[in-house]
């Protein structure tokens, strides 16, 4: 399939602009979450209560690349894959991609 250097979306909008605030809440929190963590390091609080929060961080983040993933999946690829052709294809193959490095 096409190899793509640079993806885009060619609509006024992305497939996450419905839910941008929802994303931008979500990694404020994280934000916030990420920040906790490095406190708990500098003041040597215990490994497992640590470990408790990187989870926890780790879960936050991927419940929202899943969602950018989805909005991306119905908006994007599926309005390429309605018009056909190596657009199409290319958006597959990033698709692919991007789900490979998430399951890593």
């Amino acid at each position: 399939m096409t190899e793509i250097t640079e993806a885009t979306c060619h609509h006024a909008n992305h497939g996450y602009t419905p839910e941008k605030a929802a994303y931008l809440r979500r990694l404020r929190l994280i934000e916030g979450q990420a920040r906790g963590i490095a406190r708990m390091v500098e003041e040597d609080q215990y490994c497992i209560d640590i470990l408790t929060q990187v989870a926890a961080v780790t879960s936050a983040l991927k419940a929202v690349s899943l969602g950018l993933l989805n909005d991306h999946l119905s908006h994007c690829v599926a309005d390429a894959a309605r018009q056909g052709g190596p657009e199409a294809d290319a958006k597959i193959d990033e698709a692919m991609q991007a789900i490979k490095r998430l399951v890593r």
